[in-house]
């Protein structure tokens, strides 16, 4: 059900109020009619609706040879992109070149001069007020930086009327062939028809044909991706933007004839233009669009035709500053298209995509962001949110939708406004936790705040044991502020997840002050916070934990069998470990990780020992001889990441170190297929050993490279492995 909320002030609103102004209502009474004509009758009665909600004043619907002053609707379509309200012999005028303009206009009206807020699809807010006084001459007048506004957020694709009031688009792709928005090149040219007989018409590296990218100076696959794009076009004649554009790996064509190009063209997006440029030419009433994305980012020198739309995308920059900050190389290349084109449509992400309600600080950066777009040439630009629900949803989507239409917009005023407007009295303790923790992000630099990153990554700064205990406590002095209303209750308990889930990743390394276990027990705060996550998410309706299809309801079940696991006896907990192999990166390379009592999770940050392209080959040592009955270690899975379970796992026993018995080889109970379940863990476990021994090796087996079929093909696979038990 939806819920408008009426607030009730003591004195009337008014924006810019002086003895000049001119009253449209004045002590719940007025002398206009709003001229209704079949044209412009949905956008009148917007209008009327509000302002008789607002005031209780309902104008009358007149006529042009009626007398008395009017409010007006007029399109004057021979101007760029623009909304006005101004008065004009005595009427007041709302005029655009467009009606989606004229209804931009009236929602920046209402905002502006009414104070209403749309913060969700259900919670509208209209103050009540006697009196609309309007300043004399120009009320409102905006002509937008960003023509085309998408914020990719299930908030306004399921509420299409709530994007309109924030301005932005009710789809992720406006005017999109439905079939070829973004990478497509596997779809016009799937390796399963082609590849086996034509290997040629794919990408070469290091000597081999892989079906990762298309070879883009093979005559074959334009004409091929050339009637693709025909066959498209009359399929859905209607639409008028079309992707071609590479699939999401940086796997690019380096044979001879292709990497002319990309040398003469300084840039491996040379030959991405020439190959777009030329189907383009056959099609000059349409757009074709096109990726700058990871090896294409940097512009060549070689020009977009003009009916050719580059989507420039910002996914290796650190999200703990502004771009023009600390992602130089990702200005510089907007700076360069800039110079080639003017038709730039900018990706850019606002969210952690490896774990949706992770606390993500990123604030402060989402203005000065836009900021660099537009004056970069940028008037299409497509903010990734999570689509899903992720940390304040609501606010974030609100914001960036806002600082989209204007973005001099001032971020702190919008920020108080909303947690104000929102979430009631707890509204200046989310406020607080917005500030908290992104001064404490602010103090973490240098730090790099990943797209793909993980909670983990802040435990020594931002997401510290004292800086967690200080957000908790915000929240919880919120609830208090908040008792009794089950409303601001659920909107509240559902902006407190993210700080929960990072309390349950806390508990999950051990952090000191989150001690998973309180003698042999599981601590009961961790049970209470699990719950309460639990709760929270099922009465919000939030399912997703990730963008690979990780839920909500396998995370609990995880981190439940996990709990199980933690309180099975483990000889092997706190044994010296020695490498036989080398780890990489993650984990800082401690082997101490297999046996320190820590569980990994979902993603490869969270307390895994990770091996690129090698086995893992580890020797654990119980320093006196004792009877094994059971050995088991658990591998993560991350398919799109290159992070694959093991082949098999084998372990091995001895008393002195020199003389081992292997155990039976444990298989891989789920190869991998292209349909496998993106984000994973499986248990390796031998039961029965009834073995004497001091040492026990493990080996697993790494499958050395990604499948041909897999994007990464041919580059080294990774296997990552967590506690190692032993009973």
């Amino acid at each position: 059900m939806k819920h408008t909320i009426f607030y009730v002030l003591l004195t009337a609103i008014c924006i810019a109020c002086s003895s000049n102004s001119i009253p449209l209502i004045q002590k719940g009474k007025s002398t206009f009619g709003i001229l209704q004509t079949e044209d412009h009758k949905s956008i009148s009665d917007t209008l009327s609706v509000y302002l008789e909600q607002a005031t209780g004043v309902r104008l009358a619907a007149v006529s042009e040879g009626d007398t008395g002053p009017k409010i007006r609707f007029e399109i004057d379509p021979n101007t760029t992109d623009f909304t006005k309200v101004y008065w004009r012999e005595g009427d007041l005028i709302f005029t655009a070149n467009s009606e989606k303009m004229l209804t931009n206009g009236v929602y920046a009206f209402l905002e502006q001069s009414l104070g209403v807020r749309w913060y969700d699809p259900q919670t509208t807010i209209v103050p009540q007020q006697q009196s609309v006084l309007l300043p004399q001459g120009v009320v409102l007048a905006h002509t937008p930086q960003v023509t085309t506004r998408t914020v990719h957020a299930r908030l306004f694709y399921d509420h299409p009327e709530f994007a309109e009031k924030l301005r932005v688009t009710p789809v992720a792709f406006p005017d999109y062939v439905p079939e070829a928005r973004v990478h497509t090149f596997h779809r016009f040219m799937p390796h399963e028809k082609y590849y086996q007989d034509h290997p040629e018409y794919y990408a070469l590296r290091n000597g081999k044909r892989l079906p990762t990218q298309l070879c883009l100076t093979n005559p074959d696959v334009f004409d091929i991706v050339n009637d693709a794009v025909k066959i498209l076009f009359e399929r859905y004649p209607d639409y008028k933007v079309l992707s071609v554009s590479q699939d999401d790996n940086t796997q690019y064509c380096q044979c001879e004839a292709c990497e002319k190009i990309h040398q003469e063209t300084g840039s491996p997006a040379g030959s991405m233009i020439d190959f777009v440029n030329r189907i383009a030419a056959g099609y000059p009433d349409k757009t074709i669009s096109t990726l700058a994305y990871q090896y294409t980012r940097k512009p060549p020198t070689n020009r977009p035709a003009e009916n050719v739309l580059i989507t420039l995308c910002s996914i290796e920059c650190d999200r703990s500053v502004p771009i023009a900050e600390g992602c130089a190389a990702f200005a510089q290349d907007l700076a360069g298209w800039s110079a080639l084109t003017d038709n730039i449509r900018i990706w850019d992400y606002t969210t952690q995509f490896t774990n949706f309600l992770a606390p993500f600080p990123n604030w402060q950066t989402l203005q000065p962001n836009i900021e660099l777009f537009v004056a970069n040439n940028a008037r299409w630009i497509f903010e990734q949110h999570s689509n899903q629900p992720s940390e304040l949803f609501a606010l974030r989507a609100y914001i960036t939708a806002q600082l989209l239409w204007n973005p001099n917009q001032d971020l702190d005023l919008l920020l108080a406004d909303f947690t104000n407007g929102y979430y009631g009295a707890a509204g200046p303790y989310v406020l607080q936790y917005i500030t908290e923790i992104s001064e404490a992000m602010a103090d973490a630099q240098p730090f790099f705040l990943f797209l793909y990153g993980d909670p983990s990554q802040g435990f020594d700064s931002f997401l510290s044991a004292q800086q967690l205990n200080k957000y908790h406590a915000l929240f919880e002095q919120g609830a208090q502020a908040v008792a009794g209303q089950p409303a601001l209750e659920a909107r509240l308990a559902e902006a407190q997840l993210s700080i929960d889930y990072a309390m349950l990743e806390a508990y999950r390394k051990g952090l000191e002050g989150f001690e998973m276990r309180t003698d042999q027990t599981v601590n009961p705060r961790v049970l209470d916070v699990l719950n309460r996550f639990e709760t929270v998410t099922a009465q919000r309706n939030i399912t997703a934990m990730n963008e690979t299809r990780f839920t909500v309801a396998q995370y609990l079940t995880d981190y439940r069998n996990m709990l199980t696991r933690m309180q099975t006896p483990n000889r092997a907990k706190g044994s010296r470990v020695q490498l036989l192999t080398q780890p990489k990166k993650y984990a800082d390379e401690n082997p101490q990780t297999l046996t320190d009592g820590a569980f990994g999770g979902s993603s490869f940050y969270a307390n895994w020992l990770g091996f690129e392209g090698n086995n893992l080959e580890a020797v654990i040592d119980l320093e006196t001889v004792m009877e094994i009955h059971q050995l088991e270690i658990a591998f993560l899975q991350v398919t799109n990441h290159i992070v694959f379970f093991p082949t098999q796992v084998q372990f091995s026993v001895s008393q002195d170190g020199v003389n081992w018995v292997a155990l039976p080889a444990i298989a891989n109970q789920a190869p991998l297929q292209p349909d496998s379940k993106i984000n994973d863990h499986q248990i390796f476990a031998i039961k029965n050993v009834e073995q004497q021994a001091r040492y026990v090796k493990v080996v697993g087996q790494n499958p050395a490279t990604a499948p041909y079929w897999h994007h990464a093909a041919g580059l080294p696979s990774w296997v990552f492995a967590d506690e190692v038990l032993i009973n």
